[in-house]
């Protein structure tokens, strides 16, 4: 999932980074509103999670300016603030979900990948794919008992699919969804990883579309 990161404290940015990479997510990091602005204006993200107190004026002012222009994409507010009069603003202006500084990184990771789901129309956290049973609290997959594992880039291919079901996806679309912000990206790494994933997964996993894309069925 491609999650941009709002957040001006670098110790807490840093860290957020940090782990929300290594479990796979392609992440954008903003320090002030200006440049949020300008990510969520190119991009399409799964999630956002956004600090209050920036730099250059409230997370809010940005919150609502998305949700006018019709940005439904999941928004989780962090703030130093616990206080409901603050949570109530928040919810308010349009925002999905809160925590209250300092949070657990897990849960955090954790709360966007539900709010994703959600916005993609399938809150489960357990579905059926063919003869998989996809586990995507805890980005597994199993086939009759046994754990497929998959790299991170793998998973986060998948996911984009699942998330769309049914829907071809461009390449340019799965880039989007699977890279930040200057990451290099090698000019067939999604037909690499798709070849991968049929190739753990079977070849009627994924199916393309020639001209179009990928899909799930």
């Amino acid at each position: 999932m491609r999650i941009l990161l709002v957040e001006d404290e670098a110790d807490i940015a840093d860290a957020l980074l940090r782990f929300l990479r290594a479990r796979g997510h392609a992440v954008d990091h903003a320090a002030d509103l200006e440049t949020a602005g300008a990510a969520l204006d190119v991009a399409e993200y799964g999630a956002v999670l956004l600090d209050l107190a920036l730099p250059d004026g409230s997370g809010l002012d940005l919150l609502r300016d998305q949700r006018r222009r019709g940005n439904r994409v999941p928004v989780l507010i962090a703030t130093a603030h616990d206080r409901i009069a603050d949570r109530i603003a928040g919810l308010d202006a349009g925002a999905d979900d809160y925590v209250v500084k300092p949070y657990d990184l897990a849960e955090v990771e954790a709360r966007l990948r539900a709010h994703a789901r959600r916005a993609s129309g399938d809150p489960a956290p357990e579905s059926r794919v063919g003869g998989l049973r996809v586990d995507r609290a805890g980005a597994r997959l199993f086939r009759d008992g046994d754990e497929i594992r998959l790299t991170s880039r793998e998973w986060a291919l998948f996911d984009a699919l699942l998330s769309a079901r049914g829907r071809v996806l461009s390449r340019q679309a799965l880039e989007e969804r699977l890279y930040a912000f200057g990451d290099a990206i090698e000019g067939n790494a999604v037909e690499v990883y798709v070849s991968r994933l049929r190739g753990k997964l079977g070849p009627d996993a994924i199916q393309t579309r020639r001209g179009l894309g990928y899909l799930i069925p």
